[in-house]
């Protein structure tokens, strides 16, 4: 399967592409040409070159694409939309079926690469992203095969400890430390944060999430209502 993979939904752009290799025998292996940037901002600047980059590294265009992949939520009002965008305007001019996959799920996979099989062994693995205010997007995920415990939702780090109840659990993403924090005040919660900071990172995207998730437009998946709301009694002037 040819795929397009990319992430614009917090403090980092990462964009990915991967395809199959035959091997000798029976069987193929999997090759990847990816980008990772961490950004405040420009992600809208920055996602078209680094997809035009890793595309002329593939062995494949954009009309041999199958799946275009990309995270629609939770994260920051502007990134969402980035990717979403992108996505809608890549499968239509490329008319690959588009998957769309949680922040929190993409930032759990790249927990789980980069820990590696034995320090995560029979941890349940939590994304918590700082959402400011106190709270934190959260989601947790069941050692070995990363199946999701529960929605995306926005807590209090609090919260989130009393939903993890006893289970062994690494936290990862800005909000970690608060996860670990609250629990280390909670007598049986086992939370430990992740060593440093991290993104979402799409090249280590599993293939079964991507074969296994539904297609279709993508939406964003927005956790709490904008910032932004319209004046009471307000009404724009009529222009003749």
């Amino acid at each position: 399967m040819n795929m397009l993979a990319f992430d614009t939904c917090f403090g980092a752009c990462s964009v990915a592409a991967t395809w199959s290799v035959p091997q000798s025998g029976a069987g193929s292996s999997r090759r990847c040409s990816f980008r990772f940037e961490r950004l405040e901002r420009g992600h809208a600047e920055r996602l078209m070159p680094m997809i035009s980059e890793v595309m002329a590294e593939a062995p494949f265009g954009f009309d041999a694409l199958d799946r275009i992949v990309v995270t629609v939520g939770p994260g920051t009002f502007t990134g969402q939309r980035v990717g979403i965008g992108t996505a809608r305007a890549l499968a239509l001019a490329s008319g690959a079926q588009v998957v769309s996959l949680s922040s929190l799920a993409v930032l759990a996979y790249t927990a789980a690469a980069k820990l590696g099989a034995m320090e995560a062994s029979g941890k349940v693995l939590a994304a918590a992203v700082d959402a400011r205010r106190g709270e934190i997007y959260f989601q947790a995920f069941a050692a070995g095969t990363l199946a999701p415990i529960g929605e995306p939702s926005l807590v209090t780090p609090e919260i989130a400890v009393s939903l993890l109840g006893t289970m062994d659990t690494i936290a990862a993403g800005s909000g970690a430390g608060a996860v670990a924090a609250a629990a280390r005040a909670c007598e049986g919660a086992r939370v430990a944060a992740y060593p440093g900071a991290l993104e979402p990172d799409v090249q280590f995207i599993p293939e079964a999430a991507v074969l296994g998730a539904p297609t279709g437009l993508p939406r964003p998946l927005y956790l709490r209502p904008p910032d932004a709301k319209p004046q009471d009694g307000f009404s724009l002037k009529r222009v003749s």
